[in-house]
């Protein structure tokens, strides 16, 4: 089922910590720059327009679903950056609240919309990141983000 809705505005990667579940490594210590900023400048451009786009033709998401991840801010707390220690692009996406995920709470969603929806939510961050790797890969030579071989070396095919 294809949605027929508004896309939500990019999330906004300025002042981010640390990455989920990231660890440095050694040979990569030092190395702390994320390019959150040239990340964010790529989805403001229509990576994630394009992604959103592509997810929307797919998802199991209805109206209601979209509305319910806008109202928690789930959208926007989408983290994408580049990982020194793997040498590419990332993604973290958030999931539901643990209040909502709560089986006798008042905010309860249930179990299988929780799953759903958390499900949804990697699978937009992976149409996205996919976007932003078109993006990155439109153009071998360093462009106005920072990107290409210049940067960060021969990206593997």
């Amino acid at each position: 089922m294809a949605l027929d809705i508004e896309v939500p505005a990019p999330p906004d990667l300025s002042n981010r910590g640390m990455p989920r579940d990231f660890e440095w490594q050694e040979e990569t210590l030092g190395s702390e720059d994320f390019y959150r900023e040239d990340i964010e400048d790529l989805l403001q451009e229509g990576a994630w327009k394009e992604g959103f786009n592509e997810w929307a033709e797919y998802t199991n998401f209805d109206e209601e679903h979209v509305r319910t991840v806008s109202d928690l801010g789930l959208f926007h707390a989408f983290d994408f950056y580049w990982d020194p220690t793997e040498d590419r692009l990332r993604f973290d996406a958030p999931t539901v609240p643990t209040d909502y995920r709560e089986p006798d709470g008042p905010e309860s969603l249930g179990s299988s919309t929780v799953s759903m929806i958390d499900g949804e939510l990697d699978d937009l961050g992976r149409a996205v990141q996919e976007t932003l790797e078109e993006y990155l890969e439109r153009d071998d030579e360093t462009s106005d983000y920072g990107w290409g071989e210049e940067t960060y070396g021969k990206r593997e095919e």
